[in-house]
């Protein structure tokens, strides 16, 4: 136990090093950031789809996509083609596929006639002049890929085995050369994530590359493949760059691109891509300002500075719930995957706010006729803060700043046919 503990001590030693040592921003072009493609849901979609998804993504600063599918889909690879075909007429941006071993049985046949499809693209994202492939589990298909290797000319194997945890992983490093972690959210009954899990990855991977998960929300409520549950989320996009910025893994993925049932989607909402029973807590739940504050978290991670310069006009982002936690019936839903405490009791009543300037300014916050006004840091151009709400006040939620003026939703204190959902909605200037 003091091994591990002196272990842990000296990787936290090395993020404290490197926290102070922020000052002289230095590109480093092999870091990139992909987002999780649900390639499942795209049953009959155009290649415009994929055209504006790869553009929206580039201008967000994100390099590619991981695409995840399953064995069964019969679009599969006629929606592959679409998007290696788009991302190569758009340039600058690559595609890696993450064969989801959660969903069927895959046989080494389809995995390898896969790789050995799109692997010569110009899109293709390659390591070491390999083709990088993941998945989405599958620990137990882990022999197999020596016959892939084999069958492919060999790839890059970084494999999502998150349900091994990074001890299991260290037991693996002969298969494999990196792994990428799930572990995004925080776990049942906890508001916020620590970076404990990341840096055991970082130390049993022994040097292989390390792909960190990275995600704005999770809230889902499907019965009929048993879930329902929210993890806190109130400043989890803030959050978790932040420990990215800490760790400084090789790759980030953004948990998710377009994961509408999970309420993780960061891309523009696409009715045709949400499934049966997520639409009562997705239609009018747009996330994509997210993406408004990733090109300065995505410069601040390539040049392992906080103080970098960030493309664009200074920009104010906010999240929250239409209603307060407790203002409905909770519909089962817990807090955190395998959790029994409800949500309800959990999920904090707050409107989230993140800022990016270049000069120190004020921000104005309102709900209804309620405002309040935060000055920004002076110290760096990114600013977190919360308002809380408890029902006293309701109306449209105003955001201000710099002579730009938002108006969101409002907050209210009745739900949708009486039934709560934890999604957010959000907004920017």
């Amino acid at each position: 136990m003091g091994y591990l503990k002196t272990k842990f001590k000296r990787l936290l030693e090395k993020i404290e090093d490197r926290i102070e040592g922020d000052k002289e921003p230095e590109t480093n072009d092999d870091r990139k950031v992909f987002a999780h493609y649900m390639v499942g849901l795209t049953c009959h979609q155009v290649v415009e789809q994929w055209a504006h998804d790869i553009k929206t993504a580039k201008e967000a600063g994100i390099d590619g996509f991981a695409l995840n599918i399953g064995p069964s889909d019969p679009w599969t690879e006629t929606q592959l083609s679409h998007a290696y075909h788009e991302a190569e007429e758009a340039g600058d941006f690559v595609l890696f596929i993450s064969f989801d071993m959660a969903c069927g049985e895959w046989s080494v046949e389809q995995v390898v006639g896969l790789i050995n499809c799109f692997k010569e693209s110009s899109a293709q994202f390659i390591v070491d002049g390999r083709p990088l492939v993941s998945t989405f589990e599958g620990p137990g298909w882990a022999e197999n890929w020596i016959s892939v290797r084999e069958q492919t000319g060999d790839i890059f194997l970084v494999p999502d085995w998150s349900s091994l945890g990074p001890y299991g992983i260290s037991e693996k490093l002969g298969i494999i050369d990196g792994a990428f972690s799930w572990d995004a959210w925080p776990k049942a009954g906890q508001n916020q994530m620590n970076i404990n899990e990341d840096l055991l990855y970082c130390d049993n991977l022994k040097g292989k590359k390390y792909m960190m998960g990275v995600s704005p929300y999770f809230y889902t409520n499907l019965p009929q493949w048993n879930k329902n549950w929210y993890c806190s989320s109130e400043s989890l996009w803030h959050d978790r760059w932040q420990q990215v910025l800490d760790v400084m893994p090789d790759f980030v993925q953004i948990i998710t691109w377009n994961d509408f049932g999970e309420s993780s989607y960061i891309c523009d909402t696409v009715p045709a891509q949400v499934v049966e029973g997520a639409e009562e807590y997705v239609n009018g739940y747009s996330h994509a300002a997210f993406r408004a504050v990733l090109p300065y978290f995505i410069a601040a991670y390539k040049s392992g500075s906080r103080l970098v310069d960030f493309p664009g006009e200074d920009t104010v982002i906010a999240w929250y719930r239409t209603a307060p936690a407790s203002a409905g019936e909770g519909c089962g839903t817990t807090w955190g995957e395998g959790g029994e405490i409800p949500a309800s009791q959990g999920a904090r009543d707050v409107i989230s706010v993140m800022a990016l300037v270049k000069v120190p300014t004020n921000i104005t916050v309102a709900i209804g006729s309620r405002w309040k006004s935060v000055g920004t840091r002076t110290d760096s151009p990114l600013s977190y803060f919360e308002i809380p709400f408890d029902g006293s006040a309701t109306g449209p939620v105003t955001l201000a700043m710099n002579g730009k003026t938002v108006e969101g939703p409002p907050i209210s204190n009745e739900c949708h046919e009486g039934r709560m959902h934890f999604n957010s909605v959000v907004i920017q200037t």
